[in-house]
């Protein structure tokens, strides 16, 4: 099969590689129908993720048919139509039994694409298969459900749940990438007063406000914190969710917030950022982090399934298969091409 193969830091590969195979008895193999790509692989191609070795298939999302399970697997069976999470959970660990899938000690955790081969490829081989997919509901389409394998979930929990969102807050979204649209979304589930989107670019800027922000502001042309305040009587944000990865934007956030207010950090961060306890430990400010533990995914299914939200507004490309590099090409160029999400299918 051929698969999109990491090289170290700047280098990926469409090549040829070894079809996968079952390894233990909870595994299934899944034929990839389709996939996209992450702002996380990005990140990988960076340098950012060391962990991640050359040699490595990339890619932690997808939706596909299973072909073979092992003999253990008693959920899914060859021809299911199943979601492929980022998270891969083992289902009997202490934090599995929590929950908190993403910190899973028994295998599990973010493992594809990171420690083990990922995705983005023909086919993939997915361990605990009975609790790393989900069966695609009866009417949703690939596209719809493709974006629950990460970052609808990630923004819902990371972002908008760690950062206790209630109606009425006042939220800042910092960063109106894919992440940050995927947090006005789900934000917009919990009735807050008002969603302020913050970024650098005017076309991200007028997605969130299709994605549902009310305000947005271009911090290159006005001062965010200004803006926030005014439209706070000077108190700051409730919640401020950072959702880019950079140092300069969690430093954004942590001045946006007001007393007792929390910021929710999402971005993946691959250098260290400043934090001023100088000035915020007489604050009363919570800050979270967190890695997505997928624990909402069938709540999101259902939402989906029910027409409360169509994820398929986040792609704005697509491709075959076979054109990957093309597909990273585009999206890894978001203000020439205004991409948001790619998705690649099988001809």
């Amino acid at each position: 099969m051929r698969a999109m193969v990491y090289h170290g830091p700047g280098n990926k590969s469409w090549e040829e590689v070894p079809d996968p195979t079952i390894i233990d008895d909870t595994d299934a193999v899944v034929r990839v129908d389709t996939v996209t790509i992450c702002g996380t692989d990005l990140h990988i191609l960076k340098g950012d993720v060391p962990a991640v070795t050359d040699g490595r298939i990339l890619g932690h999302e997808a939706v596909g048919t299973v072909t073979e399970i092992g003999a253990g697997v008693k959920n899914v069976k060859p021809g299911d139509r199943v979601l492929v999470s980022c998270i891969t959970a083992c289902g009997r660990c202490r934090y599995c039994r929590d929950q908190a899938y993403g910190q899973c000690r028994g295998g599990g955790g973010w493992i594809l694409g990171h420690r083990i081969d990922g995705t983005q490829a023909e086919q993939v081989r997915v361990p605990f298969a009975d609790n790393s997919t989900y069966p695609v509901p009866p009417g949703v389409s690939d596209e719809q459900v493709l974006m629950l394998a990460d970052i609808l979930p990630t923004s819902y929990e990371v972002g908008v749940l760690n950062g206790g969102v209630r109606p009425g807050d006042t939220v800042a979204v910092v960063g109106a990438g894919p992440i940050g649209l995927a947090a006005i979304l789900a934000a917009r589930l919990l009735s807050p007063g008002h969603v302020v989107a913050i970024d650098l670019a005017d076309s991200r800027l007028d997605a969130a406000r299709n994605f549902g922000a009310d305000i947005v502001v271009n911090n290159g042309q006005q001062d965010p914190v200004a803006r926030v305040n005014d439209l706070t009587d000077g108190l700051g944000a409730d919640v401020a969710i950072e959702a880019v990865g950079v140092p300069e934007t969690f430093e954004l956030c942590t001045r946006l917030i007001r007393p007792g207010g929390r910021v929710a950090n999402v971005g993946v961060h691959g250098k260290p950022a400043p934090l001023h306890l100088e000035d915020l430990w007489i604050k009363n400010v919570t800050i979270t982090t967190g890695l997505v533990d997928t624990y909402s995914t069938p709540t999101l299914l259902r939402l989906v399934a029910a027409g409360q939200i169509d994820p398929a507004r986040f792609v704005t490309h697509r491709f075959a298969l076979a054109d990957f590099p093309a597909a990273y090409d585009v999206f890894t160029r978001p203000g020439d091409t205004g991409a948001l999400k790619v998705v690649l299918t099988r001809a």
